[in-house]
């Protein structure tokens, strides 16, 4: 019946979700129907939503209204995190076909017995609590790279966080099966795989496997030249795991360890796992067996009882350390969360003068961190899409270099040496033999 069926999908967030949008459209390509863009008036809208992000419903109803608008009769289907944390709401949105929660998404195909309007949501949700069955994912697409799912859920309740309750207990597949579906990803096009999950070295929860155990496996794999490890809790960053990183050719030296605050009195209240001086000790671990490593860093300003003097610690304390960027979140009020009660709420005005000065500071440790490594070769796996004149790239230690287009550059990685920045903040680059660019 779905021979002729057109479906597109559209993710809003994270990494996780972009890889469990690609296995999803997978499903549907497997029932006959035809993936194509937003824009191609396709029967059925997918839209994969986050809770993370600001605005999820604002976003979510948007997307909908501009899909009514490109095809008054198409299905819209709402699934992903925000679905599951609201699923009334999101059925009350004119033109909802189904809301599909944390565990339905999965078996989407199975749900859609006619594509007919429908004059209210259909809405299938289980109880959080009830959610533990992991699927594995990964995307498909990008023939440079794959994000590859090797975990779901999060058993840790930070009190500004709504994703264990979207996306429930940390779960995830044992090392073997992970190390099977990595290698259906080994024979793609993709050159590059980013492991991803909500809590990534939570993998195993100590039932006797672990992290560590899965990275040395998929070490071996053939046919996937690079590894990247995506946010990881500094209190789950060992230092085995930072020793296997230095010594091996696969795994990037490149990490990414949320912070969240430089002052331990906004981590106790934040409820995370750690102190500022176990963070402290991860970043210098892995400068002293990876100088040239790139360290990304997640942190929020303006959370409830932030004062100036916790902020400018904050501040000061990223300032000396040895790390590469940040990624700035500005607090925002979550229903649901124990950090929505909490007292010493800051103002709009002030949550937005310090993000600002958190973005102005990532800014110049990035431009420091490129200007450290100009002069120097580096392995560049160039994107395979073309950005006007230019591909983009990436060196193993996450700096982004641009080149003149070369088609035969897509999807290759070749040894580049850095020459200069650009007014972007991208390094431009001279290849080096065998392959000059004139």
């Amino acid at each position: 019946m779905n021979s002729n069926k057109k479906v597109a999908l559209y993710t809003l967030g994270c990494k996780l979700n972009f890889s469990e949008t690609s296995s999803i459209a997978r499903m549907f390509e497997e029932e006959g129907f035809a993936r194509v863009d937003f824009n191609e008036t396709p029967d059925v809208y997918v839209i994969n939503t986050c809770s993370v992000t600001e605005n999820a419903d604002k976003k979510c109803k948007q997307l909908v209204k501009k899909a009514l608008k490109i095809n008054p009769n198409a299905f819209v289907a709402i699934i992903g995190c925000y679905a599951q944390l609201k699923p009334e709401e999101i059925a009350q949105i004119y033109g909802v076909d189904m809301v599909l929660g944390a565990s339905e998404k999965f078996k989407i195909v199975a749900h859609f017995q006619d594509l007919e309007k429908k004059e209210k949501a259909e809405v299938f949700a289980s109880k959080i609590n009830e959610v533990n069955e992991f699927v594995p994912s990964y995307s498909k697409g990008d023939r440079t790279r794959s994000f590859l799912k090797i975990q779901d859920g999060c058993d840790y309740f930070c009190t500004f966080c709504t994703i264990p309750l979207a996306r429930g207990k940390s779960r995830n597949h044992s090392v073997a099966e992970t190390v099977k579906i990595a290698k259906e990803v080994a024979q793609t096009a993709a050159k590059e795989v980013i492991l991803t999950g909500v809590n990534i070295g939570d993998f195993g929860q100590g039932k006797g496997e672990n992290f560590y155990k899965l990275i040395q496996e998929l070490d071996q794999i053939e046919g996937i030249e690079r590894f990247r490890i995506s946010s990881i809790e500094p209190n789950l960053l060992t230092a085995k795991i930072i020793e296997f990183v230095a010594q091996s050719n696969k795994f990037m030296p490149h990490f990414h360890i949320p912070l969240q605050s430089g002052s331990n009195k906004i981590l106790k209240a934040m409820r995370r796992k750690y102190m500022k001086e176990l963070y402290v000790e991860r970043v210098v671990k892995i400068k002293e067996l990876m100088p040239h490593a790139s360290i990304g860093v997640d942190v929020i300003v303006g959370f409830p009882g932030e004062t100036e003097e916790d902020f400018l610690e904050t501040y000061n304390f990223i300032n000396e350390l040895d790390v590469s960027y940040l990624h700035v979140f500005t607090y925002s009020e979550r229903p649901n969360t124990t950090a929505i009660k909490m007292e010493g709420v800051v103002s709009k005005e002030e949550r937005s003068k310090r993000s600002k000065m958190l973005h102005i500071l990532s800014d110049k440790k990035k431009r420091f961190f490129y200007n450290q490594h100009l002069g120097k070769s580096y392995n560049v796996l160039f994107e395979a899409e073309q950005h006007e004149d230019f591909l983009n790239g990436f060196t193993e230690n996450y700096i982004k270099v641009k080149v003149p287009y070369a088609q035969d550059l897509e999807n290759q990685i070749k040894t580049i040496n850095l020459a200069d920045i650009d007014l972007d903040g991208v390094v431009r680059v001279k290849l080096e033999q065998p392959l000059i660019i004139k």
